[in-house]
């Protein structure tokens, strides 16, 4: 078994096909991710988990389109499909994911006012999740991150899971991406950038 800490991320009917904001090829990390989670002993689920009406939810904007921008307190916000309600069936993990290895999962984008995107910080970068604490308690000091999408929740929770003194791994081809605009090239330059490296299944 694997010593460090296995992050899933977002592994969510709506993130999959046929899904309020399925990410291309999103199921096909499913088995991946399965085969991934029996190799840990610690692993960490993150669940989008938005209030009706969020602010990240173009419907929320009259005249706003998805994935038009406005700026709300915090900064610029990417405007989405009314994705991952609570409760549900689009927010729930995807059926076929085996979340039975899983200690804890981190539930975010919960404030209404707030989008999240990391497992670790809420968008306007000061509301943390606990999961920094939790880690740090069970001396979990060396992460993978997979999951849905590679150039947003994946990579923020990845940056953070950095910026917060982790040595952080991206398991690459049991991710994928939205890449919006060129986001995936922008997401894995950030993500070099901050020390943060790829891997993959069969290298673990």
């Amino acid at each position: 078994m694997n010593p460090a800490c296995l992050i899933v991320v977002d592994v969510q009917n709506d993130f999959c096909e046929g899904g309020a904001l399925a990410v291309p090829r999103g199921d096909e990390v499913v088995p991946l991710v399965n085969r991934l989670a029996a190799r840990f002993d610690n692993v960490v689920l993150t669940q989008d988990w938005h209030p009706r009406a969020h602010a990240s939810f173009a419907s929320s904007h009259p005249g706003k389109r998805p994935f038009e921008t406005i700026e709300l307190a915090y900064g610029t916000q990417v405007l989405w499909p009314d994705h991952c309600v609570q409760g549900t069936s689009g927010a729930a993990f995807h059926p076929d994911l085996d979340a039975t290895r899983a200690q804890l999962v981190i539930r975010k984008g919960y404030h209404r006012d707030i989008d999240s995107y990391s497992g670790f910080l809420e968008a306007d970068r000061k509301t943390a999740t606990g999961l920094a604490g939790y880690l740090g308690e069970r001396k979990l000091k060396k992460l993978y991150v997979c999951g849905l999408a590679t150039d947003f929740c994946v990579a923020w929770t990845a940056l953070d899971g950095a910026r917060a003194g982790f040595e952080v791994w991206v398991i690459e081809d049991a991710s994928r991406a939205i890449d919006l605009e060129g986001s995936l090239a922008r997401a894995w330059s950030e993500l070099s950038a901050a020390g943060v490296k790829r891997t993959a299944l069969t290298s673990l």
